[in-house]
């Protein structure tokens, strides 16, 4: 299908204004919430633990402040355009430094562009956070079709490489010639995907939570790996064997789950648990990402319904091929590898041109959330060599 012509370069000013009625009604959906049971002694080994979750249900429902959050996210500028007949949502917050570098920043799943509120600030104005102006940056946030205010997406086909093109064709609109990427998760995806479909506007490309370079595609790539690395692989198989539940239902059955997703919130909350860092409080070497935070993506994909058309992501990118090694790209590439995160550089180096690799042992998947001052200056050090 030819969408060419499906565009609309018209930018409109966007306000987040949640109808006081559609709070009302998740906090009296939390209230009814029909609980399982649960094997004595289970505590995480089958999944979120009924204590825990039962706790934070609670705080959704009585303590946590939806409306501090939404005028929060409004005091970035934010706005939406159609690309390639899909609405998308995007903060834009540029610079005071007139030399500043812009830098397109994607979130993954089960995420919103929540997750960069405490990252922007120092982005965009080094100088009022005790950093150099010289590192500044225009920061441009969208939300990934089919999440939250950029969702639902409307057709099939939304996979990564769609997403990068309409990424390219965003930055293209908002004047931006020459800029960087930055991303985790599905971003660290999306991200060097934007380097490969537009090589010659994007000077560099920093991911962190690289999740396609985990594990081997098969004994031939095993054989490229030193020996820890392959070590290392083999057990990244192992572990993901015992977490990848969620994922292969979203890449083969979104919908199925779509309906559970759309009619409990608790439910939705539980299943976006399995991939934030609270899904396993025993793993205490990590920084627990803030509950409020965790709530807020929550909320944002409940109350716009958009937790089964986020979940379609998975069925998009699976429908290229789940374990294919993307294509070597040539743009410059930089690694922040947070504790937790299961990146192999041997693995990396196959499909990026690795120039920066930084091995963290603090944070954790969500860096921005968890270790938001690290990820911060991992960015800048990595864009100052390219500038």
């Amino acid at each position: 299908m030819d969408h060419s012509t499906e565009q609309d370069p018209a930018i409109t000013p966007f306000r987040i204004d949640i109808p006081q009625a559609d709070l009302d009604d998740l906090r009296d959906r939390l209230a009814r919430t029909r609980w399982p049971d649960e094997l004595p002694g289970a505590g995480w080994d089958y999944g979120v633990a009924l204590p825990y979750l039962k706790e934070l249900v609670g705080y959704w429902a009585d303590g946590y402040d939806w409306r501090a959050h939404e005028a929060r996210l409004n005091g970035f500028p934010q706005f939406t355009t159609v690309i390639d007949g899909q609405r998308v949502h995007f903060l834009h917050v540029r610079s005071p430094e007139p030399d500043a570098t812009p830098l397109i920043i994607t979130h993954g799943w089960p995420s919103t562009v929540n997750d960069f509120v405490d990252i922007i600030g120092p982005l965009t104005d080094p100088r009022a956070h005790g950093g150099d102006p010289a590192d500044a940056f225009h920061v441009v946030a969208p939300s990934v079709p089919g999440f939250a205010f950029s969702g639902p997406t409307r057709e099939k086909g939304w996979n990564t490489g769609r997403i990068a093109r309409a990424w390219a064709e965003l930055m293209r609109r908002l004047g931006y010639e020459r800029y960087g990427a930055q991303g985790g998760d599905f971003g660290a995806i999306v991200s060097p995907q934007l380097g490969r479909v537009a090589p010659e506007q994007v000077i560099g490309v920093h991911v962190n939570a690289l999740a396609d370079a985990a594990i081997a595609t098969g004994p031939e790539e095993l054989e490229l790996l030193t020996a820890a690395e392959r070590e290392q692989a083999l057990a990244n198989e192992a572990w993901w064997y015992g977490h990848s539940g969620y994922a292969t239902q979203m890449s083969t059955r979104p919908q199925t789950v779509a309906y559970a997703l759309n009619d409990s919130p608790a439910g939705q909350l539980a299943w976006n648990l399995e991939w934030f860092v609270d899904h396993d409080p025993t793993r205490t070497e990590q920084t627990p990402a803030d509950r409020d935070a965790v709530l807020t993506n929550v909320s944002a994909l409940w109350l716009t319904g958009t937790a089964g058309s986020a979940a379609r992501l998975y069925r998009e990118a699976g429908a290229d091929g789940w374990g294919v090694r993307p294509e070597p790209s040539g743009v410059p590439t930089g690694v922040a590898n947070f504790l937790g995160d299961h990146a192999i550089r041997g693995l990396a180096a196959l499909s990026h041109r690795i120039t920066h690799w930084s091995d963290i042992p603090a944070g954790g998947h969500f860096a921005s959330l968890q270790a938001p001052d690290l990820l911060v200056d991992d960015v800048r050090g990595f864009f100052r060599t390219l500038r």
